[in-house]
């Protein structure tokens, strides 16, 4: 049977209960990826090197070892010819948690952060029993923390304290922040410290999605093997029926009234396109998406490969 992640607050992480998620990766098998590229003790790249599986010959380029050059094919075809290797090589693995305001939201479950974060630890750990090394890009209104990937226990503990250590979980809730921080900016930012052949796992909302986003992540997904880990609430996908209903920032107050079937319609409807949008772009570029409501358990959404919450 599979357990089921209890937690300790739906608002909050912590270092022990991250680290106890290690008993669940035995019964995770984690979503497969449509592509795979990777690195790692037995995990083979799909980026070409010198190793021990050869892969195919071509034209030489200036900067190729002449030992690897392949005389025969040079002699047939008279020009230098070079053979290529697929390359075995321990694989690198980035964990990019948004933790901007929009993630610490909830109502049901835990917040969009805090199960991004379970996810991460989850997945982390079971990296750690694959031999891969771990990495995290932490990023939020008020910057970034980059953690370069490193290997065995070390690596994956470091992360989980990067991400219980992050000032974002002791900002004041009503202080007023810069939104004009884009995803956009963001994934660029990733893009320039992730190293060829990496698995990136990144966990978001993604609002601000946009061109420019798809843009970049395109971009970024041709040197490296890209999860999404979209995060949303039950509200975010309808209103609640009829009625009117108060929302409070701890200072001021709102009441939205839900009384127009127009209205609860056009607003489903824009969470249906918005999600519409993340499946397809990642369905044209082979990118493993994964929908994550916040009343998911982590340790069965890794091991069906979605969230068993529609959001349709």
């Amino acid at each position: 049977m599979l357990k089921t992640v209890k937690t300790a607050s739906p608002v909050q992480i912590s270092l022990p209960q991250l680290v106890g998620l290690r008993a669940g990766v035995g019964v995770v098998k984690g979503p497969k990826s449509p592509a795979t590229a990777t690195r790692g003790g037995g995990h083979r790249s799909r980026f070409r090197g010198r190793g021990m599986e050869f892969a195919e010959v071509r034209a030489y380029q200036p900067g190729d070892d002449v030992r690897n050059i392949d005389w025969r094919v040079t002699a047939r075809r008279g020009t230098a010819h070079t053979k290529l290797f697929h390359e075995e090589r321990e694989r690198p693995v980035l964990f990019a948690l948004d933790y901007r305001r929009p993630m610490f939201f909830a109502t049901r479950g835990c917040f969009k952060a805090v199960l991004a974060s379970q996810l991460a630890a989850v997945l982390a750990w079971g990296a750690l029993a694959q031999g891969d090394r771990i990495g995290g890009f932490l990023f939020s209104e008020e910057g970034h923390i980059e953690l370069r990937p490193a290997g065995g226990r070390r690596g994956v503990l470091r992360l989980l304290q990067g991400m219980v250590s992050d000032p974002v979980w002791s900002r004041p809730a009503h202080v007023p922040f810069d939104p004009h921080r884009r995803l956009a900016e963001t994934i660029q930012r990733l893009a320039r410290v992730v190293r060829p052949g990496s698995r990136i796992h990144l966990f978001s909302d993604f609002t601000q999605w946009d061109d420019d986003v798809e843009k970049h992540l395109a971009l970024l997904s041709r040197q490296a093997d890209v999860a999404l880990y979209f995060l949303f609430d039950a509200l975010e996908v309808e209103l609640p029926g009829y009625g009117n209903y108060r929302l409070s920032d701890g200072e001021r107050d709102l009441t939205i009234a839900t009384d127009q079937a127009r209205t609860r319609r056009e607003f489903h409807q824009a969470f249906k396109a918005h999600r519409a949008r993340l499946e397809v772009f990642c369905r044209n570029r082979r990118l493993l998406f994964v929908p994550v409501a916040t009343d998911s358990d982590p340790l069965q959404v890794l091991q069906n490969g979605r969230s068993g919450h529609g959001g349709n």
